[in-house]
């Protein structure tokens, strides 16, 4: 399970998140929507240590992500560009990734294997450094390092956008796969409503930093929220 407690992110005065108690149980596929600003990318920080909340804990498995780094051993993580290597070719980075994982090999190159469809012939056995791939090929390089290894908790940040309908399509099915069939707990942001509504077992909804609704999907979600940035 993942808890952040008593959580509390500010800039001078500016409070940029502020969740009193919010629990992800182990397995789920969580999805995380709200305006800019509404603190999702920070939230996402806060798990993986990127940077430290003013206030509060962040448990990862019961583990405080700010007092022990153990966490990093089963969990991942793509928000941005900033997490490739540019220089490196993705074979080259998907190497990298996986010898930091203990990932043998012949065992990375049959897990890539199951991703053909997903790079469609322009990732792999190219010529191109990452840096010079499109921003959607960057996103898929990302997104399966990410997946490298098995992880038990996999955080991904915009995952759709800069994705081609096929590719949104293709990822939508690896991300349902992860949470029904590997018990993984994946947590995902997006601004588009409808994508994250059909990967999600559960929805939060935040707005300046605070949790103002949180959804078990159904058929009626994607209505609701769209009834709710509507009055907006």
């Amino acid at each position: 399970m993942i808890t952040f407690k008593k959580l509390k992110k500010s800039y001078s005065k500016n409070i940029v998140l502020d969740i009193d108690l919010l629990e992800i149980p182990k397995g789920q596929a969580f999805g995380l929507v709200g305006n800019n600003g509404a603190g999702k990318t920070t939230l996402f920080s806060c798990l993986l240590d990127l940077i430290k909340p003013t206030k509060g804990e962040v448990v990862n498995n019961e583990i405080e992500v700010r007092k022990s780094e153990d966490w990093k051993k089963f969990s991942s993580a793509y928000l941005d560009e900033s997490f490739l290597i540019g220089y490196l070719m993705p074979e080259e980075y998907f190497y990298f990734i996986a010898e930091l994982r203990g990932v043998r090999k012949t065992e990375l190159d049959n897990f890539l294997n199951q991703f053909e469809d997903l790079f469609n012939g322009e990732i792999l056995g190219g010529k191109k450094y990452i840096r010079d791939l499109s921003k959607g090929n960057q996103k898929k390089v990302g997104i399966v390092a990410a997946l490298i290894g098995s992880p038990s908790v996999v955080i991904l940040d915009e995952p759709f956008a800069n994705l081609d309908p096929t590719t949104q399509i293709r990822l939508k099915k690896i991300i349902k796969k992860l949470s029904a069939e590997k018990e993984v707990t994946v947590l995902i942001s997006s601004h588009d409503l409808q994508d994250v509504t059909e990967v999600s077992e559960r929805i939060v909804l935040l707005e300046k930093g605070k949790i103002v609704k949180d959804i078990k999907t159904s058929k009626k979600t994607l209505k609701e929220l769209e009834s709710y940035f509507n009055k907006e």
